[in-house]
């Protein structure tokens, strides 16, 4: 009985975060990109990147990282992780990104801790870079990308 009300405050934990994030719209209003015309344009600008992105990463120990990343408008993310063949516990990270050297780039830093992570942007996809910012190579290469999954949701939606 206990497994199931852990798994149920799980789901429940998790409905309201997807819940909370995908009605979340800013009061304010964006401002105009400012700098001369003829830089190039930023994924920041360019892209719809606010959402939620889901991923099963590797893992040096376990069977992958379950990865769900929520970028905001006003640049907070909400990270969260499971360990999966490992262990059941869902770790919680919150923080703030910026945008990188490259304009296609974020760096996430977590409020507690020093450890920040790199992400490139595409279109509805995350892609995790390496500590040097470099994309990962090999075989495992593919299973560092996180794709957005409330642009499938929305589409559908709209389908009827």
């Amino acid at each position: 009985m206990q497994a199931f009300r852990q798994k149920f405050k799980a789901f429940l934990a998790f409905s309201l975060f997807i819940g909370f994030f995908s009605g979340y719209e800013p009061v304010f209003a964006q401002t105009a990109v400012t700098g001369d015309k003829d830089s190039h344009q930023h994924a920041q600008n360019s892209l719809d990147w606010p959402g939620i992105y889901q991923g099963f990463t590797p893992c040096a120990d376990c069977v992958g990282v379950k990865t769900t990343l929520a970028l905001n408008k006003n640049n907070t993310y909400i990270l969260i992780t499971q360990y999966a063949g490992k262990s059941e516990r869902e770790f919680v990270e919150k923080g703030k990104f910026t945008w990188g050297n490259d304009s296609n780039t974020i760096v996430l830093t977590p409020r507690k801790g020093s450890t920040s992570q790199q992400y490139l942007i595409g279109e509805n996809t995350l892609v995790q870079l390496d500590s040097n910012g470099k994309r990962f190579t090999g075989k495992l290469a593919d299973r560092y990308i996180l794709r957005r999954n409330d642009v499938t949701e929305k589409s559908s939606s709209h389908a009827h």
